[in-house]
């Protein structure tokens, strides 16, 4: 019994596929950090998610390139809710 446990377990980490991080959808607001756009606003910083690529990269609408998370400030929902 116990060697069939473990080759269950054996087929289980085979086929365990590592969860995508998804920390971006098109059309989401993203704020790039003050350092890498020292002294504009944050207006100026903010742009909208064009597409997620596989790599966890996205491209922007209106801005060249591809960045990663770390480009952008921390991702905080309740910023643009009314109180």
């Amino acid at each position: 019994m116990a060697a069939r446990q473990l080759n269950n377990m054996a087929n289980y980490n085979d086929d365990y596929e590592k969860p995508v991080n998804i920390w971006a959808r098109p059309k989401m607001n993203v704020t790039f950090r003050a350092e890498i756009m020292p002294g504009t606003s944050r207006a100026e910083r903010t742009y909208k998610i064009e597409k997620v690529l596989a790599n966890e990269r996205v491209t922007l609408q209106g801005f060249a390139g591809e960045y990663r998370e770390t480009a952008f400030e921390a991702i905080n929902f309740l910023r643009d809710k009314e109180s």
